[in-house]
């Protein structure tokens, strides 16, 4: 009808061309189309208002304030770079000159990244048990972006995922922010950082949409056995449900410890298995990283790697530049390179272990990868600071040592060292920890009596 409330045309002349009926009579004011608002209100999405990392929460929070006499030892950032003593090898730094002044990699790739550079992460990590291709290989702007792709392909708002206590905030941040729940299993320090099952398996219900395995682990620097990994694809295997493998630390492990990737264990779980340059090669600013897409029995079939492809389009790939020398970081980067870091970092750990292992009220867990050693506080004997927090702060203002506080976890009465720094600023660190231990422990009423008998 018209605006008289007469029947009018279909809008199609004789040839069936569209034409609009234009009235004199009828005339619009331009100003009743536009919004009445009278003042300015620009607000932030509830998106972002849910997105908070844990981390930046606690320690923006904490009065932190070194020692003035003392030089600031920072212990707390997971990035190998910072103090410039775990340089990357020069063969990756000759793939990435190459790769700019060949003056190929200038322009746009594939979202999902270009098919040679895709190819050259399948030939790497595919094995007979596991089989890659280049189209099972999703180039990101990282470890994180992959983590967030994964998260996003197989999870709806109102859906859960289960992720390790403590575990790696960034799983929380980025499930939160939209609108998923997040359930932590626990892990067991006792038993060396393995995973609770018998917890992890009473968390599944039917809004599950994801378990993530986190191997080797940030914090815990632990590595599960092959053992014990078959028993976290038969949890996820009864119940369903298909895994996020987070091995961003796959093969920085001790000599005597083997890492077992996930996947090639897997004779039906569907597994997105993530991973990146970031700390193996030593370069976490380079902001390469990927995911593999493991699933033999075509469960994810087209729809998953459809909607990664989709979701990679968002922002258009990784750095093109990387790609280019992808193929030759992968393939030429000598063992001796891989060797070195590791030794480095096992003997730091060892020093670490051995020197608070003897400091009464301290009880760190012995790490067998990755870059991170967690140590544990008998905060009854610490009665000047209420929990972890505190403990850190005060280790700040009057020792000028900063360790991640395990609440930033999810895990208090915990904190967390990094291993990266130079020996000597470890050797230092650790003999400040037990100053600082010595002057404000406290035994327990009890302890006292025993020591009186």
């Amino acid at each position: 009808t018209d605006s008289n409330g007469q029947p009018q045309n279909n809008g199609m002349n004789g040839n069936g061309v569209h034409h609009v009926s234009v009235r004199a009579h009828v005339s619009v004011n331009p100003a009743k189309l536009k919004s009445h608002r009278q003042r300015w209100n620009v607000r932030p999405s509830e998106m972002s208002k849910k997105t908070l990392n844990p981390i930046r929460a606690i320690v923006d929070g904490m009065k932190l304030t070194p020692n003035p006499e003392k030089p600031m030892i920072a212990l707390s950032i997971g990035d190998p770079t910072v103090f410039g003593n775990l340089p990357t090898d020069d063969t990756v730094l000759q793939a990435m000159k190459e790769a700019i002044d060949s003056h190929k990699y200038n322009g746009y790739a594939p979202s999902v990244g270009y098919q040679k550079s895709r190819e050259a992460v399948s030939n790497f990590y595919s094995c007979p048990e596991a089989p890659l291709e280049g189209k099972d290989v999703i180039l990101t702007s990282g470890c994180s972006q992959a983590i967030e792709l994964a998260i996003s392909v197989l999870c709806n708002p109102g859906d859960n995922i289960l992720v390790p206590r403590p575990g790696f905030s960034l799983y929380k941040t980025l499930a939160v922010s939209m609108g998923i729940q997040v359930k932590h299993y626990n892990l067991l320090p006792e038993k060396s950082w393995e995973i609770d099952l018998q917890h992890l398996e009473s968390l599944i219900d039917d809004k599950t949409a994801c378990l993530i395995v986190n191997n080797p682990s940030n914090p815990c620097g632990s590595v599960f056995t092959k053992d014990h990994q078959h028993k976290i694809l038969a949890v996820a295997s009864r119940n369903c449900i298909p895994i996020l493998a987070d091995e961003i630390y796959g093969d920085m492990v001790f000599p005597g410890c083997d890492f077992q990737p996930l996947a090639p264990l897997s004779s039906d779980v569907p597994i997105l298995s993530c991973g990146g340059l970031a700390k193996c090669w030593l370069v976490p600013g380079w902001r390469m990283g990927w995911i593999l897409i493991h699933d033999h029995n075509d469960i994810f079939g087209t729809g998953i790697r459809e909607g990664l492809v989709k979701l990679s389009q968002r922002i258009l790939g990784p750095c093109t530049v990387v790609q280019g020398a992808l193929e030759s970081i992968l393939n030429d980067t000598p063992p001796e390179f891989y060797q070195g870091t590791i030794s480095f970092l096992k003997s730091n750990s060892e020093i670490c272990f051995s020197e608070l292992s003897t400091v009464p009220g301290l009880n760190p867990v012995m790490p067998t990868g990755a870059m991170y050693i967690m140590v544990g506080i008998e905060m009854e004997h610490f009665p000047d600071f209420q929990n972890d927090v505190e403990f850190t702060e005060r280790l700040v203002t009057e020792q000028s040592v900063f360790c991640l506080p395990a609440t930033a976890f999810e895990y208090p009465d915990f904190f967390r060292i990094v291993v990266t720094v130079p020996e000597e600023m470890m050797i230092e660190a650790c003999i400040r920890i037990r100053e600082f231990c010595a002057r404000h422990y406290r035994p327990r009423s009890q302890d006292s009596h025993d020591l009186d008998q």
